[in-house]
C-alpha cells in the first residue's frame, strides 16, 4: 500500500515539476513582443531566445534580425563587460534566420557580423577577442587582450564545437566541421576542418564539388508541393504505434 502510494505521489509530482518547467520555458523566452529584461537596439519578427538565456550584456549594442532561433544557454555579449559605452553603432550583428544552438556564445569586444540564415551547432564559440601571451613574465591572463573583427557570411553551417577566433572573415555558404577552430579567411563555398583549420573541400564553377562527395545529392522536394503535404506524408511513414 505505502509503495503504491509513494509512486502515486511521485508521478504527480513529476507532472507538476514537467508542466511548471514547460510553462517557465514560454513565460520566460524573450521575444519582440515580451523582452524581459533584456532591451536590444532591434530583435525582428519571429526571433526567440530560448529560456533559460546565458549571459547576456550590452543589449544596446546587439541587433537581432528576423526569425532567429537562440537556444538554451546562450550567452550574447556586446563590450569587454556590463554598462559601457560602445559608441553609436552596433557591435554584434544577426542577420535574418540565424541560428545559434544551445550553449554556444557570441563574444563581441569588437564588430561581429553574422549573416543570415547561418546555423550553428550547439556549443559553439565565436568571439573577436583573444588573450595576448608577448611577455612571458607576465600571466597570460592579465596582459591585454587583441581585437580583429569577425565576419560569418550568409548561409553558413558552422557544426559543434567550433572556435571561430578573432579576424576570422568566413565568405558564403562555408561549412565549419565539428570541433574545427577557425582563423583567417575562408573562401565561398568551402569545407573546412581540423585545428588549425584548414579547406578540405571546395566548390568549382566548372568541376563541381572537389574532392567529389561521396553521398548522393539529396532528392528535391517537388515544386508545388505544399507544408500541409509534407506533414501528410510524414504520418503515412510514422509507425502505427508511434505516440
Amino acid at each position: 500500500m505505502f509503495s503504491l502510494l509513494a509512486r502515486h505521489h511521485r508521478r504527480v509530482v513529476s507532472r507538476a515539476v514537467h508542466r511548471g518547467w514547460a510553462w517557465a520555458r514560454e513565460a520566460g523566452a524573450v521575444t519582440a513582443e515580451h523582452p524581459g529584461r533584456l532591451r536590444f537596439r532591434a530583435i525582428g519578427t519571429g526571433t526567440r531566445l530560448a529560456f533559460p538565456q546565458g549571459t547576456v550584456f550590452g543589449e544596446p549594442w546587439i541587433v537581432l534580425g528576423a526569425h532567429c532561433v537562440i537556444g538554451e544557454q546562450v550567452t550574447l555579449t556586446a563590450g569587454m563587460m556590463p554598462d559601457l559605452d560602445l559608441g553609436p553603432d552596433p557591435i554584434l550583428t544577426l542577420g535574418d534566420g540565424v541560428v545559434l544552438g544551445r550553449g554556444s556564445h557570441v563574444i563581441a569586444d569588437t564588430t561581429v557580423a553574422i549573416g543570415p540564415d547561418t546555423y550553428c551547432g550547439p556549443y559553439v564559440y565565436i568571439t573577436s577577442t583573444n588573450h595576448s601571451y608577448d611577455d612571458p613574465h607576465e600571466p597570460v591572463g592579465k596582459q591585454w587582450p587583441r581585437m580583429e573583427p569577425v565576419e560569418i557570411g550568409p548561409g553558413c553551417w558552422i557544426g559543434t564545437g567550433a572556435v571561430i577566433l578573432p579576424g576570422a572573415r568566413l565568405g558564403r555558404n562555408v561549412v565549419v566541421a565539428a570541433g574545427a577552430v577557425v582563423r583567417g579567411e575562408v573562401p565561398d563555398h568551402a569545407v573546412v576542418a581540423g585545428a588549425p583549420a584548414r579547406v578540405v573541400r571546395s566548390w568549382d564553377p566548372q568541376e563541381g564539388w572537389q574532392p567529389p562527395l561521396r553521398t548522393p545529392a539529396p532528392v528535391p522536394i517537388p515544386e508545388g508541393v505544399t507544408p500541409q503535404q509534407l506533414l501528410a506524408l510524414a504520418e503515412l511513414d510514422r509507425p502505427a504505434d508511434a505516440p
